[in-house]
């Protein structure tokens, strides 16, 4: 029981992290109808970009916050220069439009910080016991802020005005841009939200197993999968999947290794492709 309470709690923790990195990238799908294949790179370089703010200043908070604006100011960037020309085009060209700034960003990295990891301090210490388990508080701390976090991009989509514009374009970009909604500024800015919430995730997701360049793939796979179980541009769809997927990996790994346990994951995309193409978490029509 004591093990299984740690992997509810582990699967809890890691879907919320999870959840963010995911909300980024349905987001800017739900939006733009762009498949990021550097979503994961982004979340690698902003936990980088936090580690070194971390290690000038000492305030995790800070680093947080820093990372955060900085990635979401290249997210911009990267659309203006990179994406916006290619709208319209081919989904193909776009694909191997963002395969290139992946490879872009990794060597980047390993050139401007190397290939040893990178530790981020955890900014909340000591323990926890529950039922005779003791866990640490920075794990909870976690997922509690990434639920903040989720919780303020979904007051901000459901209640600010720029919010209110993003889901318009979402629902018809050509009825929004009609109705005088800049649409190609609701796009730079999306994509600089998705970043800015990778980035974040890739700090607070930082202490656990520290910063390396190869982090980000492992993040764009799994928050690839769900997207596709949650519903393709469906947000909540998207954060509940996080947390189903997470909790599947980790009650997986109680009776396997955490590397085989990923094999779950897969399993439940391919059926999910098979007897629910739209996603689970999508609701069926009446």
């Amino acid at each position: 029981m004591d093990q299984i309470l740690v992997q509810t709690l582990h699967g809890l923790v890691n879907g919320m992290v999870l959840a963010m990195v995911a909300s980024g990238l349905t987001l800017i799908f739900g939006i733009m109808d762009i498949v990021n294949f550097a979503h994961g790179d982004l979340l690698m370089l902003g936990a980088f970009v936090g580690a070194s703010v971390l290690g000038v200043t000492g305030n995790y908070w800070l680093a947080l916050l820093a990372a955060a604006v900085v990635i979401a100011l290249l997210g911009a960037l990267l659309q203006v220069t990179t994406l916006r020309p290619l709208i319209g085009r081919d989904p193909l060209t776009t694909i191997l439009a963002t395969f290139g700034v992946s490879l872009v960003i990794q060597k980047y990295a390993l050139w401007q910080w190397g290939p040893s990891v990178r530790r981020i301090s955890e900014p909340v210490r000591g323990d926890f016991t529950m039922f005779h388990v003791q866990y640490p508080w920075y794990r909870i701390a976690t997922a509690i802020l990434a639920g903040l976090i989720l919780a303020g991009l979904w007051l901000f989509l459901k209640y600010g005005k720029y919010g209110i514009w993003i889901r318009a374009t979402t629902q018809d970009r050509v009825m929004a841009q009609a109705m005088g909604i800049p649409v190609p500024l609701v796009y730079t800015a999306v994509f600089a939200i998705g970043s800015a919430m990778a980035a974040a995730s890739g700090v607070l997701f930082g202490p656990f197993a520290g910063v390396t360049q190869t982090m980000g793939f492992d993040f764009t796979l799994r928050a690839f999968i769900v997207v596709v179980v949650g519903g393709m541009g469906n947000l909540g769809g998207s954060i509940l999947a996080s947390i189903f997927v997470s909790l599947l990996e980790a009650y997986a790994a109680i009776v396997v290794s955490p590397a085989q346990a990923v094999i779950v994951s897969f399993v439940v995309l391919v059926l999910t492709m098979l007897f629910r193409p739209t996603g689970l978490f999508v609701p069926t029509p009446k």
